[in-house]
């Protein structure tokens, strides 16, 4: 018969599977952001792994496609997840065969719950599969078989209660009827007692006769209700027995208790008593546990002499809640009660909270809007008090707990965070009960915030100032600009350049490219090349820095670069000049006082500051102690008087220096001429004719020049006279006039009063190159300046060469 129903079996489940082994339905009437009901589906057990279950997306009113891009998860109220969604397709699978009866036992409505939780936006839906029962499970009795011992005297109809068979399986698969094999004396009936089990009692057909047949053997048979139907049997031994009046009676039945769960195992659970008339040996009652399970078998022993029922284990109010016993007492003779016991489990707080993880999101962008990091459940096996339960975390964290459906968690973000502040959260869940005394669970979590490039590079300064000698080597390190960056990773990572200029900067034609290169990643600065102070003192350009983020950010700061000075120019003499063709000669009178200003060197150098800063020294003299330089202008005075024994000639070397390190400097010849006076003329002559010239030669020249200026004098009266009349007529009867332009010349002395020497006159004396016997010019002072400064202007106005001679 086995046999026959495994084959059964089989052909119903080749027949189920073309229409894939599953029954769905849906109950959802409104689906939303949030479903007011969940959604239902019903599949049987025992299915293949893979299975369909439901196509989830046309159920939840998607797209094809969203539930990928909109993160879903399927999470299962039960310790294994079953269940399996293919994102692409939307396909809810089976991850594994399900066992009705391993998963809910005697419950026979066996749900599974499940929640679907979607995210961008965040979205939660309940559900409920309903696994269904098959008829893969036969009735089996307890024992191989039952003897039962009834008394000769029974009269028909008399009922004598059987052990009952047990089905794992629930419903109409489940034990529906008992059958007895055919005989002339007992047939059975089936009964339900209290809880709802079906049981057999063997109803006597007629009267027993011990001395006609001592033993009858019954085949008792179990059938479920499956299609086809599969059964279990045991065989009933009979033993017919003398007559015994009176069967043990009960005095309490049923018996009711309470028993703590944490009760020590051998404590005494309760005493039965039951009481027979007999006397004698069919008066001695003994006890014992009729028809108990293995479970009651392990947690209860019962004294078969005093009645005393003891625990055999410990208690689990989480698994059992009651107990139902049947007690049966039975006499010498053989004649049996029976009674039952209620025992009533009282649960304790035994049993910390759990919180299962169903999903977990470690780390976090720090951008990122409220984010689902967590979703999971808890719950706790007590009940009552004991098992109401409060959920929390730290309040100084940007996180929230929201409860999606009941014992269901998620633990979002409040917005978005910053990396930059903090860059990992360590989260304390905290369950705890309402017992007594509280129990609690504490579960971390451990978020890492991810960085985002939102921090633009920082320089250290908003401005650098670096100085650079002049005449630097090319390659020089000539300073560095840092800046940095809050991110982290390639965010953090800087890379500086130099920036074009911008409109209004310092010379946005300076060719900042061949100056200078910055080093990418260190920001070193480097000269490309020497830097003259003199043509380029200082500029100005921004350096960039921008880190290596997507997109890439950066900032700028303001570069100045100032070139030190170097000594690398010696002082330049602008007077006397070095290259003038005629040399000049300075005239110094006989009857000068000492400290008389005969001259003044004037010199510059091309560098600044100190390395500018110039003196002057008089460095030789054809007579020592005749004349002084001032050391900080350069004016050549005299020292002391003048004597008949001083030679006419002078010739001195005045020395400018610089204050640079090492100093630079630059020399100067000056000629003096001594002359008596200035309406003297004076003729140079080479030196080996002077020599030579007797004293009466030397009178007559002397003579001669006399005469001359005197000469001139008068001469200078009628060009005077004549340039007035030449203004006022425009008539040029001299040929015109003309004094020289522009700056005064080099070659000229300037003794006006803002000049060298302090005399309001001017005056040139200038000897030909040659034998020293040639052309001379010179000319005294015998009109005021004033006079002299008109004549020039009138001169310059009507001359168009110049003469052979000039006023000054």
């Amino acid at each position: 018969m086995k046999e026959l129903h495994a084959r059964y079996k089989m052909e119903k489940l080749k027949r189920i599977h073309p229409k894939r082994q599953v029954l769905v339905f849906i109950t959802t009437i409104f689906l939303s952001r949030v479903l007011a009901k969940p959604i239902h589906y019903s599949i049987l057990e025992e299915m293949e792994s893979g299975s369909l279950v439901a196509h989830l997306t046309k159920d939840l009113g998607l797209e094809t496609g969203e539930l990928a891009s909109r993160s879903v998860r399927v999470v299962s109220d039960s310790d294994k997840q079953p269940l399996l969604l293919d994102a692409q397709t939307g396909d809810l699978l089976l991850k594994e065969k399900l066992d009705r009866e391993e998963l809910c036992g005697p419950i026979e409505r066996c749900v599974l719950h499940f929640q679907v939780s979607l995210e961008k936006p965040v979205e939660f839906i309940q559900g409920e599969l309903l696994i269904q029962d098959i008829n893969d499970h036969s009735p089996e009795f307890s024992d191989r078989e039952m003897v039962l011992k009834i008394l000769e005297s029974s009269q028909p109809n008399t009922r004598f209660p059987l052990k009952l068979a047990q089905d794992l399986d629930m419903g109409r698969n489940g034990l529906q009827k008992y059958m007895v094999s055919p005989n002339s004396h007992f047939h059975v009936l089936t009964q339900n007692n209290s809880e709802g089990k079906k049981y057999p009692d063997l109803v006597q057909d007629k009267v027993l006769d011990r001395e006609e047949q001592t033993e009858l053997s019954l085949t008792l048979v179990a059938v479920d209700g499956g299609d086809p139907p599969r059964s279990g049997t045991v065989m009933v031994r009979i033993l017919i027995l003398d007559v015994n009046d009176n069967a043990p009676e009960f005095v309490h039945s049923p018996y009711e208790t309470q028993v703590l769960e944490n009760t020590t195992v051998g404590s005494l659970v309760l005493r039965v008593l039951a009481r027979d008339a007999d006397a004698g040996h069919y008066g001695n009652v003994s006890y014992s546990l009729f028809q108990a399970s293995d479970e009651i078998q392990q947690t209860f022993s019962i004294n078969e002499v005093t009645g005393e029922i003891r625990l055999k284990k410990k208690l689990d109010f989480e698994k059992i809640k009651s107990y139902h016993l049947e007690i049966e007492a039975t006499d010498g003779g053989g004649l049996s009660g029976k009674g039952t016991v209620e025992i009533e489990v009282v649960d304790e707080n035994d049993n910390t909270p759990e919180l299962i993880v169903s999903s977990l999101t470690s780390s976090v962008p720090e951008n990122a809007p409220e984010t689902v990091v967590a979703i999971f459940r808890i719950r706790d096996r007590d009940s009552g008090d004991n098992g109401k339960m409060d959920c929390s975390i730290q309040n100084d964290l940007p996180f929230l707990l929201k409860p999606t459906f009941k014992n269901f968690y998620s633990l979002v973000t409040e917005g978005p965070l910053d990396r930059e502040i903090r860059d990992e959260y360590n989260i304390t869940i905290t369950v705890s009960d309402m017992g007594t005394p509280r129990l609690k669970t504490e579960h971390n979590i451990t978020v890492q915030v991810s960085d985002v490039n939102d921090n633009a590079p920082a320089f250290s300064q908003t401005s650098y100032t670096l100085l650079v000698p002049e005449n630097n080597s090319p390659g020089l390190h000539i300073g560095t600009v840092s800046a940095t960056d809050t991110d982290s990773g390639t965010n953090a990572q800087i890379t500086y350049s130099l920036l074009p200029p911008q409109e209004g900067d310092q010379d946005p034609q300076l060719a900042l490219a061949s100056l200078l290169s910055i080093h990418a990643d260190s920001g070193q600065l480097f000269a490309l090349r020497a830097l003259d102070y003199e043509a380029l003192r200082a500029f100005e350009f921004r350096v960039g820095a921008a880190d290596r983020g997507s997109p890439a950010l950066s900032s700028q700061a303001l570069v100045r670069v100032l070139v030190l000075d170097a000594n690398d120019h010696a002082p330049f003499v602008l007077y006397p000049p070095h290259n003038a063709s005629t040399p000049c000669t300075e005239l110094l009178p006989r009857a000068a006082e000492p400290g008389y200003l005969l001259t003044k060197v004037v010199a510059v150098d091309g560098d600044s500051g100190r390395n500018a800063w110039l003196s002057f020294q008089l460095l030789q003299a054809s007579e020592p102690g005749l004349f002084s330089v001032w050391a900080h202008n350069g004016e050549v005075r005299t020292a002391r008087l003048l004597s008949e024994r001083d030679a006419p000639r002078h010739r001195l070397l005045v020395l400018v220096q610089d204050n640079g390190e090492p100093p630079l400097s630059a020399s100067v010849t000056l000629h003096v001429l001594l002359v008596d006076g200035f309406s003297q003329p004076y003729l140079p002559v080479a030196e080996g004719a002077r020599d030579q010239a007797p004293p009466d030669a030397l009178t007559v020249y002397l003579v001669i020049a006399l005469a001359s200026v005197s000469s001139l004098f008068l001469f200078s009266v009628l060009v005077l006279v004549a340039v007035r009349l030449c203004r006022r007529s425009g008539a040029s009867s001299l040929g015109g006039c003309s004094l020289p332009e522009g700056h005064f010349p080099g070659h000229l002395v300037d003794v006006s009063g803002a000049g060298t020497l302090s005399h309001s006159y001017q005056y040139e004396v200038c000897l030909t190159g040659g034998s020293g016997t040639g052309e001379f010019k010179f000319f005294h002072p015998t009109v005021p300046n004033l006079l002299v400064q008109d004549i020039g202007r009138d001169v310059k106005e009507n001359s168009k060469g110049r003469n052979s001679f000039a006023f000054n």
